[in-house]
């Protein structure tokens, strides 16, 4: 009952519309106010952290989500210690180090922390737990740049496989954009 109730309100994804790719960091300089540009260049990365690929994993319940409408993950599984699952059905019993045709693959496959839960969250209130080291894993703005720039995780939002929509852009493009909203103050978005 609970999964079932769960599913209902679960049911509508609450995403950024995808596009092809992301605006260029140059395409935000037109923008003089300082915060007014962080705020658009967030946005602008909004497009990847609310998109299913990021989403999924950042569930604020125990179940992963999957898809691009985000549905519960089958079979059912439990976020179990250290965002690994439950014992006896551990991420990497399923999902190995690389995507097959059903299963997508990643060698660190693994839920991120309740703190750091993005579904059912605007924008706005994703930025703000971003920016807190309470909620983010203690890390500066300098170590979120990185992860997402860098993070071989993160990257795999836009190597899914097959018969899964990538995120916009490029996890190049969209570290630039990150690093960008952090240089102009890291403002964010009204929640």
């Amino acid at each position: 009952m609970k999964r079932l109730l769960l599913a209902l309100l679960m049911a509508s994804p609450v995403h950024a519309q995808t596009t092809a790719g992301l605006a260029s960091v140059s395409s935000f300089d037109r923008i003089i106010d300082k915060e007014k540009r962080a705020v658009a260049l967030f946005q602008e990365a909004g497009k990847v952290i609310m998109h299913p690929r990021c989403v999924n994993c950042h569930p604020a319940d125990d179940s992963p989500r999957q898809g691009d409408v985000m549905r519960l993950h089958e079979p059912p599984v439990e976020r179990g210690a250290g965002g690994m699952g439950a014992v006896g059905m551990r991420c990497f019993t399923c999902h190995g180090r690389a995507n097959f045709e059903r299963v997508p693959g990643n060698p660190t496959w693994f839920l991120a922390p309740k703190e750091m839960a993005w579904i059912g969250k605007s924008l706005g209130q994703i930025c703000e737990q971003i920016k807190d080291r309470k909620r983010n894993g203690d890390k500066s703005l300098e170590q979120i740049v990185e992860h997402m720039a860098h993070d071989e995780l993160v990257g795999w939002g836009w190597r899914p496989g097959p018969g899964r929509t990538a995120a916009p852009g490029t996890q190049q493009d969209f570290g630039a954009l990150i690093k960008a909203w952090a240089d102009n103050g890291a403002h964010c978005p009204k929640p």
